[in-house]
């Protein structure tokens, strides 16, 4: 007898593709973006949204009826899911969708210790510089990913959970020695550790990686508005999954460093600091400023070895 399946896809535009493509099973949206704001590792618990809805609130003003109906709905109709034998995880190899994963694993090994737990994950397209999207999968393709998805060992599961309790951590440190399993199917995960250590401002300059390639873009295009440069982003991305959201508020930040939004272009000490002639570090540093469960800016990333300074 064919187990019952249960589908935890990463966004709406791929719910909508696996209904279009009739596939079997009840689907489970998983609408957040755990690689941005303050993470706890018990997913799931009153703390671990009122968190969640803090750091939604502030930064992008969202209000607690949209947090429930869009975010908080979706997940208490997961905890309602008992019957089904197989939970297919469907998320993608970057940044964004890949802090989503291990922390649904997190939720799954504490709270559906019993399913088989299963893994579609695109690869990327070596001939182009974009990532496979599960929503712009043709159904011949879609379907060979699905039928030849991953199961997921015990050892597999653990180390997932290990990674989540390590990112929401107060220390990044010990996650940057974070070995991967030979046999694991989580081959993305060790990529977006390192991009993830990256995000921390760098002793360079005071600017993360994305930040400075936001005033890099910037310096070497002659863009109109914001929209045209977050298009630009947004076309060259390679591990981050972020949208556009995401980056106007990263490029808010920034407004210290440019000198007009229209057209876009830097001013004197954005100059400077793209050139690494002055450290933006102080005045861009925050105190309630978190990458899952660490303090950003009690941190300095060394662009030298790739490895983490305390402050």
């Amino acid at each position: 007898m064919t187990p019952t399946i249960l589908h935890i896809t990463n966004g709406d535009l791929s719910t909508k593709k696996l209904k279009e493509y009739n596939i079997e099973g009840h689907i489970i949206t998983w609408r957040e973006m755990l690689c941005e704001g303050k993470t706890t590792s018990d997913v799931g618990s009153e703390s671990f949204w009122k968190s969640r809805f803090d750091f939604f609130s502030k930064n992008y003003s969202i209000t607690k009826k949209h947090f429930i109906d869009y975010t908080l709905k979706e997940f208490r109709n997961l905890c309602q899911q008992k019957s089904q034998q197989e939970i297919v995880l469907w998320f993608e190899h970057d940044l964004f969708c890949q802090i989503n994963m291990i922390a649904v694993i997190s939720w799954i090994k504490k709270h559906k210790p019993e399913a088989i737990v299963s893994l579609v994950c695109p690869e990327n397209k070596k001939e182009t510089n974009n990532t496979l999207s599960i929503s712009m999968l043709t159904k011949i393709n879609l379907l060979n990913y699905y039928n030849n998805r991953k199961t997921l060992t015990v050892e597999d599961m653990e180390y997932a959970d290990y990674v989540w309790q390590l990112y929401c951590s107060e220390s990044p440190l010990q996650l940057q020695n974070t070995a991967l399993p030979s046999s694991s199917v989580f081959k993305f995960i060790p990529e977006a550790i390192k991009t993830h250590l990256k995000r921390f401002p760098s002793i360079k300059n005071g600017l993360n990686d994305i930040e400075n390639t936001i005033i890099n873009t910037t310096a070497n295009h002659h863009f109109k508005s914001k929209k045209e440069l977050i298009n630009q982003l947004l076309k060259n991305q390679r591990v981050y999954g972020f949208g556009n959201l995401q980056y106007e508020r990263k490029i808010n930040r920034l407004k210290g460093l440019f000198k007009s939004f229209a057209p876009i272009t830097l001013n004197d000490l954005g100059y400077d600091v793209l050139q690494e002639q002055q450290n933006y570090y102080h005045s861009i540093k925050s105190d309630h400023s978190y990458l899952g469960g660490t303090l950003k800016y009690n941190y300095l990333y060394n662009n030298i070895d790739g490895k983490l300074l305390k402050l």
